[in-house]
């Protein structure tokens, strides 16, 4: 397993000696399936029936009754983009926790880094960086909180 990570974390993984041949490969899959779909889709077949009751909107296995112009209560959107928020603040604590590693176990950082760190540690630094951006979520979900945004009547 550490092998693996370590593989990851210096750049050298598998599928970079491999080149492109794997990801064009994929991508022509990918394209004759669609395609094959779109044909089968449009071939003439015996037992296609149309008519009143076969054409009719089918959703869920109910039948639609009613006006499909109905308001929705803003919290959906209001939990949604919530959801939006701290989904990609662990997009973003991803990468960082891989960088994190690296640095923790003593890999190599460049002279650059060093000096815009004024020679504080790159560990150090990348956990403050790390904990200033979660206050800065923790302070945005406070105040969710205390809107009542979480709060359904």
């Amino acid at each position: 397993m550490e092998h693996h990570v370590d593989a990851l974390l210096t750049g050298q993984a598998a599928a970079e000696s491999l080149g492109y041949g794997p990801i064009v490969f994929v991508l022509l899959l990918v394209l004759g399936m669609a395609l094959a779909i779109l044909a089968a889709s449009h071939l003439p077949l015996k037992w296609q029936r149309h008519g009143r009751v076969k054409d009719t909107i089918y959703e869920s296995g109910m039948p639609p009754i009613g006006d499909a112009r109905r308001r929705f209560n803003v919290r959906f959107y209001l939990v949604a983009m919530l959801f939006l928020l701290f989904d990609v603040e662990l997009i973003f604590m991803y990468p960082w926790a891989l960088v994190f590693f690296r640095a923790a176990k003593g890999g190599a950082t460049s002279e650059a880094t060093a000096s815009l760190l004024g020679g504080a540690s790159l560990p150090g630094f990348l956990f403050v960086e790390m904990a200033i951006f979660m206050a800065i979520l923790l302070v945005g979900y406070i105040y969710a909180w205390r809107k009542g945004i979480f709060r359904w009547e």
